[in-house]
């Protein structure tokens, strides 16, 4: 008679800050409602609510047993099942194992009694119910009063719970998530009528900032994909892709694949292969994060379909080279060759350049088919990239492929951002060509193709720094050629003259690689036809190499005094040596410069480039020597080159 007088001065006590006044309100409001008048149950419910985020364990302890007691012997419980049910399973995620024992005990004396009060309406699922053959690891399954319980007051609770989820609180979305996968996993295929509520929910839950929220909803989404059909699921998350896909989106799907039986899932591995690999997906964004979701995707699809994923290894293929291909960070990356590992592990295959072997072909024509139209934006650029940098050897396989689309985008008229970064991957391959593009023994073939279509024309000079980088990998590309004996002496007879202008014009470059690699060129191009050059080509050249000889690189200058040493030997053996006389005296004057460079290692290389000149016009020499010796600041090595010369004609002699 006086329990709803009651009420009100006791929820006024129930938040006092001595935890025992307030243990001992909490048990005096249960012994109130219990036999009292049980409308009062809505009255005291939210203050009950938020004792379960209580600091000490005893007033949470006193909230359980409350909730419990009343469910079990509360007149009017049925009325408030929806309302109560969730306090208590709410407690089964408490810190305090004594008080999540308790509210187990309490469920299962629960679930127990409500089987017996409606053993009529049970019987048939008491009689024939077969237990799910693929279940939740490290879960019991819940008796089947409870299961029941949950199930047929879900549509009641499951709105103010998904409300609780996105809550301004931490600790309320946090007691939400961990609420929500008690609830789901006792709905079981029950879920599948809730399902879009639950996926509007879990997209945003998984964005939450609390680890601990996105943690339970990614494990709520995993009871999904174990108790709901992927035929329901995936339609109903698949529209969620063609829309704007964001990073929660591709966790769910992940879970969802993640908490499927094979069996179930293995009809639509097609469809989430199909799905995945759309450009839409993959490529929709660069961000880190959403990459590492779509990873976890295909993670997941590996792991629980095994070697069903041979149907769609390359669509998972397009996908891995695509995550990639996204400037991210290294361990990233090495996740992703990881996965490729484990996708050719379950096709039987030793490693992932098997898998690039089996698709390469078809990865080629599936990033170049818009290559016409690329730029330095054009996210296929990276992918081709990842493509040929990464599968090795196999590359060598595919060279129509792969050139073609160096001949078509390498153009003079194109994007040169775009010509750089694949100027880049060139010169990278070229370096360790026997690896990689001429794996096969079948890149000589492409040659022509190489130098008159792509370097040619890449060569000319153009004004801004992005052109001048791309001069400069031409020239490493150029370099690479030579350096790894790719060019024959005879092809290089035949590039000479389209190459040697343009080379020559690389050494007066601002890069000092690039000034470097042409100096180099030019004396392999002088050892290989100097001495068909005729006398303009001969004057062009040590010209341009003399220059070189007060580069600011010490490298430079050095490369540059051994090529003057092999113009000698050429011009030796030349028919045009006489109509040089001119020249060559000038060469001797400015060589004679340089013997007191610095340097001293340049010092002993010009040295030894005047020793190889000497030997044609050594009387010139030694004027020339005789008429600067004594300005020289180390006339040491004048006087080894007089001595030299002398030896010399006594040899001849």
């Amino acid at each position: 008679m006086q329990s709803e007088s009651l009420i009100k001065p006791l929820m006024q006590s129930i938040s006092h800050q001595h935890y025992r006044v307030r243990v001992d309100v909490i048990q005096a409001t249960g012994v109130v409602i219990q036999f009292g008048n049980g409308k009062s149950v809505d009255d005291v419910l939210s203050h009950l609510a938020q004792r379960l985020f209580d600091e000490i364990p005893k007033v949470r302890h006193a909230v359980t047993t409350v909730i419990g007691e009343w469910l079990l012997h509360l007149r009017d419980r049925y009325s408030y099942f929806h309302k109560l049910i969730p306090l208590l399973l709410g407690s089964f995620t408490d810190e305090i194992p004594e008080n999540a024992k308790l509210a187990w005990t309490y469920w299962e004396k629960i679930g127990l009694q409500w089987e017996k009060e409606n053993e009529e309406d049970l019987k048939d699922k008491m009689d024939f119910s077969v237990s799910p053959s693929h279940y939740p690891k490290g879960e019991t399954r819940p008796g089947l009063g409870c299961r029941e319980l949950v199930s047929r007051n879900l549509s009641k609770i499951l709105p103010g719970l998904c409300h609780d989820i996105t809550d301004w609180l931490g600790s309320t979305r946090i007691k939400a998530s961990q609420l929500l996968y008690t609830l789901l996993l006792h709905a079981e295929d029950h879920i599948t009528q809730h399902m879009e509520l639950l996926l509007r929910t879990l997209y945003q839950a998984c964005s939450d900032e609390e680890s601990e929220v996105v943690k339970n909803s990614v494990k709520a989404a995993e009871l999904i994909g174990t108790f709901v059909s992927p035929k329901v699921s995936l339609k109903l998350i698949t529209p969620a892709f063609e829309q704007t896909p964001k990073a929660s989106c591709v966790m769910v799907l992940a879970a969802v694949i993640r908490g499927s039986p094979k069996e179930v899932l293995q009809p639509h591995v097609a469809q989430l292969g199909n799905t995945l690999a759309q450009a839409g997906v993959c490529q929709r964004s660069e961000e880190v994060f959403y990459m590492e979701q779509l990873l976890y995707c295909v993670q997941a699809l590996i792991e629980v379909c095994q070697e069903d994923c041979k149907e769609i290894s390359l669509q998972l293929m397009k996908v891995l080279v695509t995550i990639m291909a996204i400037p991210s960070s290294q361990d990233l990356k090495e996740k992703v060759e990881k996965t490729m590992s484990s996708l050719a592990a379950v096709q039987q295959l030793e490693s992932f350049h098997c898998l690039y072997k089996q698709h390469i072909i078809q990865l080629l024509e599936w990033a170049a088919v818009s290559c016409e139209g690329w730029t330095c934006y054009s996210p296929e650029v990276l992918q081709f990239e990842v493509i040929a940098t990464h599968s090795g050897s196999v590359i060598g396989e595919a060279l129509d492929e792969f050139m073609l689309v160096l001949k078509t985008c390498l153009q003079a008229n194109r994007d040169p951002q775009m010509r750089l970064k694949l100027f880049t991957v060139l010169s990278q391959l070229l370096q360790k060509a026997s690896e990689t593009i001429n794996s096969q023994g079948l890149f000589p073939s492409y040659l022509e193709t190489v130098i008159k279509d792509i370097l040619a024309p890449n060569l000319q000079w153009h004004a801004g720094r992005t052109a001048a980088a791309i001069r400069a990998t031409a020239v490493l590309c150029l370099w690479a050629l030579i350096h790894c004996e790719m060019l024959s002496p005879e092809e290089i007879l035949q590039v000479k003259d389209e190459l040697m202008p343009q080379v020559i014009a690389s050494m007066d470059e601002d890069s000092k690689i690039t000034r470097l690699m042409a100096c180099r060129i030019v004396d392999v191009f002088l050892k290989v036809c100097g001495r068909q050059f005729d006398a303009d080509k001969f004057k062009n050249t040590y010209t341009e190499v003399l220059k070189r000889l007060d580069d600011a690189s010490c490298d430079v200058r050095l490369a540059a005094a051994h090529t003057l040493a092999n113009w000698f030997k050429c011009l030796k053996d030349s028919d045009v040596k006489s109509s040089m006389e001119g020249h060559v005296e000038l060469l001797y004057q400015e060589l004679l410069v340089h013997l007191d460079d610095p340097d001293e290692n340049l010092q002993k290389a010009v040295l030894e480039v005047l020793k190889e000149g000497s030997i044609l016009y050594p009387d010139l020499l030694v004027r020339e020597i005789e008429g600067v010796v004594h300005k020289h600041q180390t006339p040491i090595y004048c006087n080894q080159l007089l001595h030299h010369i002398q030896a010399a004609k006594e040899s001849a002699l």
